[in-house]
């Protein structure tokens, strides 16, 4: 207990500073940031290049981006929702196939609200937190009128074609949306609730944490469209707001959703080749990474390694969705929580740790892999034991970084 206290009095006084060493900064959030007094929140900031190194400029440069981000909504979401293309003002004909055709502008930005949508509902399922209500819905588009269309009516009143089918580059499956589904949304707000059932929307004037990130991934996929928005992009957004909006300073907590704008897009710059196809077998594109990943296993457990060529066991079968989604999905919030202190203390170095990280997730279960078959081996590796201890795993990665080395 002393120990932690001193850490989290080494990190108070770090970041009191009016001149933050960043050098200082990552050896204390390498090691993990206490959770205590907003310290994650605001060292994640920094990390994640938000915040300036210099303290005396972060309320001129923290008003200004936050004020650019409420004109990104002013422009993607308010303006677009006062001039709805259903209106009689719109030239071109809803069958236009044309490019330029404003129709088809919304269709396909409906097609991408409507797959952040089904995404964004089912952020943690383990915890109640992105179903709650937020304290600081956006005012802007709380205070419209009657007849503005919000990206919860917008979801409500769309109607796509019969059946819209996605295969997930995450699972492989694939997923059907059909106007039978569409119908289900089709109820007021206040009884709108998701495929499954389970979750209910807030009535007016409310918004639930989960439709905040929502918005937030709205604006990213407009302000984006060479990339968009892909699924899994949702995983990653997640426990970066989850940490802003639950920060204990009520200062920071209400300025949670631009926040975590600026420090999404910023992590997507390290990473968006995981997501973009035709980067796949670009330098740091998701098949690469696999490759150096494989590499460093057959270094660091060659037992293991030979097992999995002699199984077919390929990095694609698992490997995939942990490189892509810096394991997000594969343990409780807590301990992602705790792994992210050590990437974004990494990331200048395109996250070269997670594959340590992933390396020893593996040789800690090599008891078990080494002992039973091709089929049983996926099925671990897919569900990894979420029990196992984060912390013994990040030393173990620590370890076997510190012998490839050397």
């Amino acid at each position: 207990m002393a120990l932690y206290q001193k850490t989290i009095e080494n990190f108070e006084t770090l970041l009191k500073c009016d001149i933050i060493d960043l050098k200082k900064l990552k050896t204390l959030a390498f090691n993990g940031c206490p959770a205590e007094n907003g310290i994650r929140s605001l060292t994640w900031k920094i990390l994640l290049n938000y915040l300036l190194l210099d303290r005396t400029k972060w309320e001129t440069h923290l008003a200004k981006q936050r004020e650019l981000y409420r004109g990104y909504i002013r422009d993607t979401i308010i303006k677009p929702g006062l001039t709805p293309t259903s209106h009689s003002d719109i030239v071109d004909h809803p069958l236009s196939s044309a490019p330029e055709s404003s129709w088809t502008a919304y269709f396909k930005e409906n097609e991408v609200l409507l797959q952040i949508d089904k995404d964004v509902r089912r952020l943690c399922p383990d915890l109640c937190f992105f179903q709650r209500k937020t304290d600081y819905p956006c005012a802007e588009i709380m205070k419209q009128e009657t007849g503005f269309e919000s990206l919860r009516k917008r979801i409500a009143s769309t109607s796509l074609k019969v059946e819209s089918q996605t295969q997930s580059r995450l699972t492989g499956r694939l997923e059907f949306l059909s106007n039978k589904t569409l119908s289900q949304k089709k109820n007021n707000s206040s009884n709108f609730t998701s495929d499954d059932g389970e979750y209910e929307i807030l009535a007016d004037g409310c918004e639930a944490h989960w439709e905040v990130v929502e918005r937030i991934l709205f604006v990213f996929s407009k302000l984006n469209s060479g990339q968009s928005y892909v699924q899994g992009m949702n995983e990653i957004i997640g426990p970066i707001y989850y940490t802003f909006a639950t920060d204990p300073n009520i200062e920071w907590r209400e300025y949670a959703e631009a926040d975590t704008f600026y420090c999404f897009t910023n992590l997507m710059i390290h990473i968006r080749e995981n997501f973009m196809k035709v980067y796949d077998n670009s330098e740091f594109g998701i098949r690469v990474r696999m490759q150096k990943y494989t590499m460093l296993l057959k270094q660091t457990a060659k037992d293991i390694y030979d097992l999995f060529e002699e199984q077919h066991l390929k990095p694609e079968f698992y490997a995939f969705r942990w490189l892509t989604l810096l394991l997000s999905q594969e343990f409780n919030l807590p301990d992602v929580l705790r792994i992210w202190d050590s990437l974004f203390a990494d990331q200048e170095q395109n996250f070269q740790f997670l594959f340590y990280i992933c390396c020893a997730m593996v040789i800690l279960q090599r008891d078990q892999l080494l002992n039973e078959t091709q089929a049983h081996n996926i099925k671990l590796l897919q569900s990894y034991p979420p029990d196992t201890d984060v912390h013994k795993i990040l030393e173990k990665a620590v370890e076997l970084k510190r012998m490839h080395v050397n």
